[in-house]
């Protein structure tokens, strides 16, 4: 099931984006209601909740973009610790193999 916003964006595939839309909607309710029980304008308390959806989906997609962009780069550096330690395991370059201090001396 694909949802396509503007016709050309599909939420499903592309990451964060569809939490975005959905606390952006929420936020879009929040701001446009608490705007028109206090005002009870409404022309303007429609203009709030369209920014008050635009302001909320912006902000948790970078929020969710550098989460995930953070969640990438420690996955990399893992991957990498676990490459290296299969690779220099039991080599004089483990750094957790116990150095001794006659190992380099031949007497």
């Amino acid at each position: 099931q694909s949802f396509k916003l503007l016709g050309f964006l599909d939420v499903n595939s592309v990451p964060c984006s569809r939490e975005s839309v959905l606390y952006g909607s929420v936020g879009s309710l929040v701001v446009g209601l608490g705007h028109f029980l206090a005002t009870s304008r409404v022309r303007r308390s429609c203009d709030f909740a369209v920014g008050g959806f635009i302001c909320t989906m912006l902000g948790y997609w970078f929020y969710c973009r550098y989460n995930l962009a953070q969640q990438r780069i420690r996955r990399r550096m893992l991957k990498e610790g676990m490459r290296n330690k299969i690779l220099f395991e039991g080599s004089s370059l483990d750094p957790e193999r116990k150095q001794t201090g006659n190992e380099g001396s031949d007497s």
